[in-house]
Protein backbone atom coordinates (compact mmCIF):
# COMPACT_ATOMS: atom_id res chain seq x y z
CA UNK A 1 0.00 0.00 0.00
CA UNK A 2 2.81 2.15 1.14
CA UNK A 3 4.83 1.82 -2.79
CA UNK A 4 0.73 2.66 -4.65
CA UNK A 5 0.63 5.81 -2.16
CA UNK A 6 4.08 6.67 -3.54
CA UNK A 7 2.74 6.10 -7.65
CA UNK A 8 0.34 7.90 -7.01
CA UNK A 9 1.07 11.00 -4.88
CA UNK A 10 4.10 11.33 -7.20
CA UNK A 11 1.28 11.94 -10.34
CA UNK A 12 0.05 14.74 -8.44
CA UNK A 13 3.62 16.39 -7.28
CA UNK A 14 4.51 16.25 -11.24
CA UNK A 15 1.58 17.29 -12.35
CA UNK A 16 -0.13 14.55 -13.57
CA UNK A 17 -3.25 15.40 -12.76
CA UNK A 18 -4.92 17.99 -10.96
CA UNK A 19 -6.25 14.82 -8.54
CA UNK A 20 -6.40 11.24 -8.32
CA UNK A 21 -8.66 8.78 -6.45
CA UNK A 22 -8.22 4.87 -6.25
CA UNK A 23 -9.62 2.46 -4.09
CA UNK A 24 -9.33 -1.07 -4.21
CA UNK A 25 -12.25 -3.56 -2.55
CA UNK A 26 -13.69 -6.88 -1.92
CA UNK A 27 -17.53 -7.63 -2.70
CA UNK A 28 -18.05 -6.61 1.09
CA UNK A 29 -15.73 -3.58 1.44
CA UNK A 30 -12.85 -1.13 0.77
CA UNK A 31 -9.66 -2.61 1.45
CA UNK A 32 -7.33 0.54 0.21
CA UNK A 33 -8.26 4.36 -1.08
CA UNK A 34 -6.53 6.84 -2.04
CA UNK A 35 -7.21 10.20 -2.93
CA UNK A 36 -4.95 13.61 -3.44
CA UNK A 37 -5.18 17.02 -4.89
CA UNK A 38 -7.45 19.61 -6.10
CA UNK A 39 -11.01 19.12 -7.22
CA UNK A 40 -11.25 22.71 -8.39
CA UNK A 41 -7.19 24.04 -8.87
CA UNK A 42 -8.56 27.53 -8.93
CA UNK A 43 -10.59 27.57 -5.65
CA UNK A 44 -7.79 25.18 -4.23
CA UNK A 45 -10.61 22.51 -3.69
CA UNK A 46 -9.54 19.09 -2.33
CA UNK A 47 -10.87 15.89 -3.60
CA UNK A 48 -12.99 13.46 -1.46
CA UNK A 49 -14.82 10.66 -1.73
CA UNK A 50 -18.08 12.83 -2.01
CA UNK A 51 -16.30 14.19 -5.31
CA UNK A 52 -18.20 13.05 -8.69
CA UNK A 53 -15.79 12.86 -12.25
CA UNK A 54 -17.10 12.54 -15.71
CA UNK A 55 -16.90 8.66 -16.14
CA UNK A 56 -17.35 8.68 -20.07
CA UNK A 57 -17.20 5.00 -21.68
CA UNK A 58 -17.69 3.34 -18.65
CA UNK A 59 -21.27 3.66 -19.10
CA UNK A 60 -20.99 1.67 -21.45
CA UNK A 61 -20.76 -1.33 -19.15
CA UNK A 62 -23.91 -0.04 -17.66
CA UNK A 63 -25.61 0.15 -21.18
CA UNK A 64 -24.54 -3.78 -21.70
CA UNK A 65 -26.05 -4.81 -18.03
CA UNK A 66 -29.41 -3.03 -18.97
CA UNK A 67 -29.72 -5.22 -22.63
CA UNK A 68 -29.06 -8.29 -20.22
CA UNK A 69 -31.52 -6.93 -18.09
CA UNK A 70 -34.23 -6.60 -20.63
CA UNK A 71 -33.24 -10.23 -22.18
CA UNK A 72 -33.53 -11.93 -18.53
CA UNK A 73 -37.01 -9.97 -18.61
CA UNK A 74 -37.97 -11.80 -21.78
CA UNK A 75 -38.29 -8.44 -23.37
CA UNK A 76 -35.52 -9.20 -25.94
CA UNK A 77 -33.14 -11.73 -27.72
CA UNK A 78 -29.26 -10.55 -28.07
CA UNK A 79 -29.00 -12.81 -30.87
CA UNK A 80 -31.41 -11.79 -32.85
CA UNK A 81 -31.09 -8.73 -35.24
CA UNK A 82 -30.98 -5.36 -34.10
CA UNK A 83 -33.54 -4.52 -36.86
CA UNK A 84 -36.29 -6.76 -35.47
CA UNK A 85 -36.39 -3.99 -32.19
CA UNK A 86 -35.63 -0.98 -34.51
CA UNK A 87 -37.26 -0.62 -37.85
CA UNK A 88 -35.01 2.21 -38.78
CA UNK A 89 -31.74 0.54 -37.91
CA UNK A 90 -29.57 2.17 -41.10
CA UNK A 91 -27.29 -1.31 -41.20
CA UNK A 92 -27.20 -4.68 -42.16
CA UNK A 93 -30.45 -6.74 -41.50
CA UNK A 94 -28.42 -9.26 -40.42
CA UNK A 95 -26.67 -7.41 -37.26
CA UNK A 96 -27.38 -8.75 -33.91
CA UNK A 97 -28.00 -6.88 -30.87
CA UNK A 98 -24.79 -9.18 -29.51
CA UNK A 99 -22.35 -8.02 -32.37
CA UNK A 100 -23.40 -3.92 -31.32
CA UNK A 101 -22.54 -4.54 -27.51
CA UNK A 102 -19.24 -6.70 -28.33
CA UNK A 103 -18.27 -4.37 -30.92
CA UNK A 104 -18.38 -6.77 -33.94
CA UNK A 105 -21.12 -5.04 -35.73
CA UNK A 106 -18.85 -3.23 -38.08
CA UNK A 107 -20.72 0.01 -37.21
CA UNK A 108 -18.22 3.32 -37.81
CA UNK A 109 -16.92 5.56 -35.15
CA UNK A 110 -16.43 8.76 -35.79
CA UNK A 111 -14.29 11.02 -33.25
CA UNK A 112 -16.71 11.69 -30.40
CA UNK A 113 -14.59 14.66 -28.85
CA UNK A 114 -16.99 17.33 -30.01
CA UNK A 115 -19.73 15.50 -29.05
CA UNK A 116 -20.55 17.12 -26.08
CA UNK A 117 -23.17 20.19 -24.91
CA UNK A 118 -22.68 22.49 -22.21
CA UNK A 119 -24.73 21.86 -18.63
CA UNK A 120 -26.89 25.33 -19.10
CA UNK A 121 -27.92 23.32 -22.58
CA UNK A 122 -28.97 20.50 -21.38
CA UNK A 123 -32.88 21.07 -21.57
CA UNK A 124 -32.66 22.28 -24.45
CA UNK A 125 -31.16 19.29 -26.10
CA UNK A 126 -32.44 17.03 -28.59
CA UNK A 127 -29.60 13.68 -28.85
CA UNK A 128 -31.92 12.35 -31.73
CA UNK A 129 -32.39 15.29 -32.99
CA UNK A 130 -28.24 15.60 -33.33
CA UNK A 131 -27.61 11.82 -34.07
CA UNK A 132 -30.49 11.25 -36.89
CA UNK A 133 -28.40 13.09 -39.77
CA UNK A 134 -25.13 11.62 -38.39
CA UNK A 135 -26.61 8.03 -38.23
CA UNK A 136 -27.98 8.25 -41.87
CA UNK A 137 -24.46 9.93 -43.32
CA UNK A 138 -21.99 7.19 -41.71
CA UNK A 139 -24.54 3.92 -42.52
CA UNK A 140 -22.26 2.13 -43.94
CA UNK A 141 -20.80 -0.56 -42.09
CA UNK A 142 -16.92 -0.95 -41.72
CA UNK A 143 -16.65 -4.86 -42.09
CA UNK A 144 -19.49 -7.89 -42.40
CA UNK A 145 -21.55 -8.69 -38.80
CA UNK A 146 -19.02 -10.71 -36.49
CA UNK A 147 -15.70 -10.38 -38.72
CA UNK A 148 -13.08 -8.22 -36.44
CA UNK A 149 -13.35 -6.16 -33.67
CA UNK A 150 -14.21 -2.57 -34.08
CA UNK A 151 -15.46 -0.29 -31.35
CA UNK A 152 -17.87 2.34 -31.75
CA UNK A 153 -19.21 5.00 -29.73
CA UNK A 154 -22.40 5.09 -32.70
CA UNK A 155 -23.08 1.47 -31.72
CA UNK A 156 -23.86 1.99 -28.17
CA UNK A 157 -25.96 4.93 -29.43
CA UNK A 158 -28.05 2.91 -31.00
CA UNK A 159 -28.43 0.39 -27.88
CA UNK A 160 -29.52 3.33 -26.11
CA UNK A 161 -32.44 4.37 -28.70
CA UNK A 162 -33.07 -0.10 -27.98
CA UNK A 163 -33.48 0.17 -24.69
CA UNK A 164 -35.89 3.07 -25.26
CA UNK A 165 -38.13 1.65 -27.42
CA UNK A 166 -38.00 -1.98 -25.41
CA UNK A 167 -38.47 -0.31 -21.85
CA UNK A 168 -40.53 2.45 -22.55
CA UNK A 169 -38.45 4.70 -20.78
CA UNK A 170 -35.65 7.32 -21.26
CA UNK A 171 -32.50 5.58 -20.93
CA UNK A 172 -31.39 7.45 -18.40
CA UNK A 173 -34.58 6.81 -16.34
CA UNK A 174 -33.94 2.98 -17.16
CA UNK A 175 -30.76 2.86 -15.59
CA UNK A 176 -31.66 4.99 -12.62
CA UNK A 177 -34.89 2.89 -11.59
CA UNK A 178 -33.05 -0.59 -12.80
CA UNK A 179 -29.38 -0.53 -11.80
CA UNK A 180 -28.80 2.98 -9.58
CA UNK A 181 -31.33 2.62 -6.88
CA UNK A 182 -31.81 -1.13 -6.59
CA UNK A 183 -28.15 -0.81 -5.82
CA UNK A 184 -28.71 2.25 -2.91
CA UNK A 185 -26.70 4.46 -4.48
CA UNK A 186 -27.68 8.49 -3.84
CA UNK A 187 -28.10 9.84 -7.63
CA UNK A 188 -26.16 12.84 -6.06
CA UNK A 189 -23.62 10.39 -6.23
CA UNK A 190 -24.02 8.32 -9.06
CA UNK A 191 -26.06 10.19 -12.59
CA UNK A 192 -26.29 11.63 -15.95
CA UNK A 193 -26.14 15.36 -14.55
CA UNK A 194 -24.29 17.11 -11.91
CA UNK A 195 -26.36 18.27 -9.17
CA UNK A 196 -23.59 19.89 -7.13
CA UNK A 197 -20.86 22.02 -9.11
CA UNK A 198 -18.95 22.39 -6.41
CA UNK A 199 -19.38 18.39 -5.59
CA UNK A 200 -17.77 18.36 -8.81
CA UNK A 201 -14.17 18.00 -9.98
CA UNK A 202 -13.60 20.17 -12.63
CA UNK A 203 -12.05 19.25 -15.88
CA UNK A 204 -8.15 19.80 -16.77
CA UNK A 205 -6.03 19.45 -19.69
CA UNK A 206 -2.73 20.15 -19.59
CA UNK A 207 -2.25 23.44 -21.49
CA UNK A 208 1.48 23.36 -22.11
CA UNK A 209 1.27 19.48 -23.42
CA UNK A 210 1.03 18.94 -27.59
CA UNK A 211 -2.70 17.43 -27.62
CA UNK A 212 -4.08 20.55 -25.75
CA UNK A 213 -1.84 22.26 -29.47
CA UNK A 214 -4.30 19.61 -31.61
CA UNK A 215 -7.38 19.44 -29.68
CA UNK A 216 -9.00 22.40 -31.34
CA UNK A 217 -8.87 20.38 -34.50
CA UNK A 218 -11.23 18.17 -32.86
CA UNK A 219 -13.32 20.33 -30.24
CA UNK A 220 -14.42 24.27 -30.14
CA UNK A 221 -12.18 25.52 -26.92
CA UNK A 222 -14.24 28.68 -27.35
CA UNK A 223 -17.20 27.37 -26.14
CA UNK A 224 -16.03 24.66 -23.57
CA UNK A 225 -12.31 25.81 -22.24
CA UNK A 226 -12.67 28.16 -19.25
CA UNK A 227 -10.17 29.96 -17.36
CA UNK A 228 -6.36 28.77 -17.22
CA UNK A 229 -5.55 27.79 -13.74
CA UNK A 230 -2.12 27.31 -12.93
CA UNK A 231 -0.81 24.53 -15.93
CA UNK A 232 -4.14 23.40 -16.45
CA UNK A 233 -7.06 24.76 -18.77
CA UNK A 234 -10.01 24.48 -17.76
CA UNK A 235 -13.13 22.72 -19.13
CA UNK A 236 -16.60 24.27 -18.48
CA UNK A 237 -19.43 21.86 -17.10
CA UNK A 238 -20.71 20.08 -20.08
CA UNK A 239 -22.51 16.73 -21.18
CA UNK A 240 -22.23 13.99 -23.72
CA UNK A 241 -24.25 13.95 -26.40
CA UNK A 242 -25.40 10.42 -25.85
CA UNK A 243 -25.84 9.23 -22.91
CA UNK A 244 -25.67 5.51 -23.66
CA UNK A 245 -21.93 5.65 -24.37
CA UNK A 246 -20.32 7.74 -21.82
CA UNK A 247 -23.07 9.73 -20.20
CA UNK A 248 -22.76 8.57 -16.26
CA UNK A 249 -20.81 10.93 -13.93
CA UNK A 250 -20.18 9.73 -10.57
CA UNK A 251 -18.13 8.95 -7.07
CA UNK A 252 -15.46 6.37 -7.10
CA UNK A 253 -17.06 4.78 -4.32
CA UNK A 254 -20.56 4.41 -6.31
CA UNK A 255 -18.93 2.80 -8.90
CA UNK A 256 -17.21 0.84 -6.32
CA UNK A 257 -20.81 -0.25 -5.36
CA UNK A 258 -21.56 -1.49 -8.74
CA UNK A 259 -19.11 -3.33 -9.07
CA UNK A 260 -19.52 -5.13 -5.76
CA UNK A 261 -23.06 -6.10 -6.95
CA UNK A 262 -21.66 -8.23 -10.25
CA UNK A 263 -18.78 -9.48 -7.35
CA UNK A 264 -21.71 -11.13 -5.54
CA UNK A 265 -22.78 -14.53 -6.67
CA UNK A 266 -26.34 -13.46 -6.32
CA UNK A 267 -26.70 -9.99 -7.49
CA UNK A 268 -29.78 -8.33 -6.86
CA UNK A 269 -29.32 -6.63 -10.41
CA UNK A 270 -28.31 -9.68 -12.78
CA UNK A 271 -29.02 -13.40 -12.58
CA UNK A 272 -26.06 -15.73 -12.33
CA UNK A 273 -27.20 -16.98 -15.93
CA UNK A 274 -26.77 -13.62 -17.37
CA UNK A 275 -23.80 -12.11 -15.64
CA UNK A 276 -22.15 -15.54 -17.53
CA UNK A 277 -23.20 -13.88 -20.62
CA UNK A 278 -22.10 -10.84 -19.69
CA UNK A 279 -18.23 -11.72 -19.25
CA UNK A 280 -18.32 -14.78 -22.20
CA UNK A 281 -14.97 -13.05 -24.26
CA UNK A 282 -16.34 -12.61 -28.05
CA UNK A 283 -15.07 -14.67 -30.83
CA UNK A 284 -15.34 -13.60 -34.78
CA UNK A 285 -16.34 -15.86 -37.01
CA UNK A 286 -13.09 -17.55 -37.54
CA UNK A 287 -12.56 -18.23 -34.07
CA UNK A 288 -10.36 -15.32 -33.01
CA UNK A 289 -10.39 -13.99 -29.64
CA UNK A 290 -11.73 -10.20 -29.77
CA UNK A 291 -10.28 -9.67 -26.22
CA UNK A 292 -13.86 -8.11 -25.83
CA UNK A 293 -17.04 -9.62 -24.06
CA UNK A 294 -20.31 -8.09 -23.62
CA UNK A 295 -19.11 -4.31 -22.64
CA UNK A 296 -15.94 -5.77 -20.52
CA UNK A 297 -12.35 -5.95 -21.85
CA UNK A 298 -10.37 -8.76 -20.71
CA UNK A 299 -6.65 -8.90 -19.03
CA UNK A 300 -4.76 -10.48 -17.22
CA UNK A 301 -2.04 -8.81 -14.35
CA UNK A 302 0.30 -11.43 -12.42
CA UNK A 303 -1.93 -14.36 -13.73
CA UNK A 304 -4.65 -12.99 -12.50
CA UNK A 305 -7.74 -12.47 -15.22
CA UNK A 306 -9.66 -9.32 -15.34
CA UNK A 307 -12.64 -7.74 -17.21
CA UNK A 308 -11.76 -3.79 -16.91
CA UNK A 309 -13.45 -0.85 -18.92
CA UNK A 310 -11.55 2.76 -19.15
CA UNK A 311 -13.83 6.12 -20.09
CA UNK A 312 -11.99 9.19 -21.35
CA UNK A 313 -12.07 12.50 -22.91
CA UNK A 314 -12.21 16.13 -22.12
CA UNK A 315 -11.23 17.06 -18.64
CA UNK A 316 -11.20 13.11 -17.42
CA UNK A 317 -10.37 9.99 -17.45
CA UNK A 318 -11.26 6.52 -15.02
CA UNK A 319 -10.55 2.74 -15.54
CA UNK A 320 -13.08 0.36 -13.03
CA UNK A 321 -11.95 -3.20 -13.06
CA UNK A 322 -13.15 -6.81 -11.77
CA UNK A 323 -10.73 -10.04 -10.55
CA UNK A 324 -13.79 -12.56 -10.77
CA UNK A 325 -11.59 -15.45 -9.40
CA UNK A 326 -10.43 -13.17 -6.49
CA UNK A 327 -13.75 -11.72 -5.22
CA UNK A 328 -11.67 -8.30 -5.69
CA UNK A 329 -12.32 -4.94 -8.05
CA UNK A 330 -10.75 -1.60 -8.28
CA UNK A 331 -11.65 2.02 -9.55
CA UNK A 332 -9.58 5.04 -10.44
CA UNK A 333 -10.18 8.42 -11.35
CA UNK A 334 -8.70 11.58 -12.71
CA UNK A 335 -9.81 15.26 -13.16
CA UNK A 336 -7.46 15.55 -16.25
CA UNK A 337 -8.33 14.30 -20.11
CA UNK A 338 -7.40 10.64 -21.47
CA UNK A 339 -7.81 9.61 -25.13
CA UNK A 340 -7.00 5.77 -24.77
CA UNK A 341 -7.43 2.78 -22.12
CA UNK A 342 -4.23 3.13 -20.27
CA UNK A 343 -4.85 0.32 -18.38
CA UNK A 344 -3.27 2.35 -15.74
CA UNK A 345 -4.86 -0.48 -13.07
CA UNK A 346 -2.21 -2.44 -14.05
CA UNK A 347 0.18 -0.11 -12.44
CA UNK A 348 -1.17 0.12 -9.07
CA UNK A 349 -3.46 -3.39 -8.72
CA UNK A 350 -0.27 -5.25 -9.20
CA UNK A 351 1.33 -4.82 -5.59
CA UNK A 352 -1.92 -6.28 -3.73
CA UNK A 353 -1.26 -9.57 -5.60
CA UNK A 354 2.73 -9.65 -5.00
Amino acid sequence: MEKVSIILNDLIQRHKSPSVQYVFFNKDSQIYHFQSGYSDVKDQIKTDPSITYNAYSVTKTFTALAILQLAQKGKLNINEPVIKYLPGFPYSNEISIRQLISHSAGIPNPIPLRWVHLKEDRVTFDRNEFFNPILAKKNKAKSLPNKKFTYSNLGYVILGQLIEKVSGLAYEDYIRRQIIQPLNIDLKHLDFIIHEDKKHAKGYHMRKAFSYAILGLFFDKRKFIGETEGKWASFKNMYVNGPSYGGLIGTPDAFMKYIQELLKSESSIISPEFKKMLFEENHTEDGKATGMCLAWFTGQLNGKQYFNHAGGGGGYYCEIRIYPEQGLGSVIMFNRSGMKDERFLDKVDRYFFE
